[in-house]
């Protein structure tokens, strides 16, 4: 017997089946699934927006989670904008606001050096040649799921939508999103050889 046509247009298949949730804000996804995604990752943290920033603020003792998924053997990276660069300063008269990118980058620079570079935790910036396609699209993955920003014009990350996806197999939006980063990451600049900053 064939599914009536109004079911099947509400039932997922191939690659939609990745889709977990879908928010209008980043801003709109709770906090607790951040705290749930990193929990339950055992393998590979991998924390792609440009700045990260508002993970500091959202997760309690987030350094101590990451020193603690880092000596249980998780990998933990973090792939960030360059503060000083030409991209992030063109972001800053874009967005315009007070917490400027390059401030948020910072953050994140203060928080990552309270680890002490513990072992299993790395960071990069994004070659500048990438670094317009780092700020308009940001990945987080957690094992086989991610949560991927898409930067709208003007808008800084918590007022641009977000997804949720979950690994359904090869080929889907998850890898797509996956080998972007990567690619990214590949091209990155360890952040320990910008001196000074």
């Amino acid at each position: 017997m064939l599914w009536p046509k109004s079911v099947k247009d509400r039932i997922k298949t191939g690659t939609d089946r990745e889709l977990v949730h879908s928010y209008p804000y980043r801003s709109a996804c709770p906090s607790t699934v951040w705290g749930e995604l990193v929990e339950s990752s055992a393998q590979d943290l991998f924390f792609a927006g440009y700045t990260n920033y508002f993970l500091w603020l959202d997760q309690p003792d987030f350094v101590g989670t990451l020193r603690r998924k880092a000596g249980k053997g998780c990998r933990v990276r973090f792939l960030l904008g360059d503060p000083e660069g030409d991209v992030t300063r063109q972001r800053e008269q874009h967005e315009d606001v007070a917490l400027t990118v390059s401030t948020r980058i910072r953050i994140t620079l203060e928080h990552l050096g309270k680890l002490g570079g513990e072992d299993g935790v790395e960071a990069r910036f994004s070659a500048p040649a990438d670094a317009v396609n780092h700020v308009s699209l940001s990945v987080f993955r957690f094992d086989d799921q991610l949560l991927v920003t898409p930067h709208l014009a003007r808008l800084a990350g918590h007022d641009s939508p977000l997804l949720h996806l979950r690994r359904q197999g090869d080929g889907g939006l998850f890898s797509r999103f996956t080998e972007h980063a990567e690619e990214l990451w590949g091209r990155g600049v360890p952040v320990g050889s910008h001196a000074g900053r």
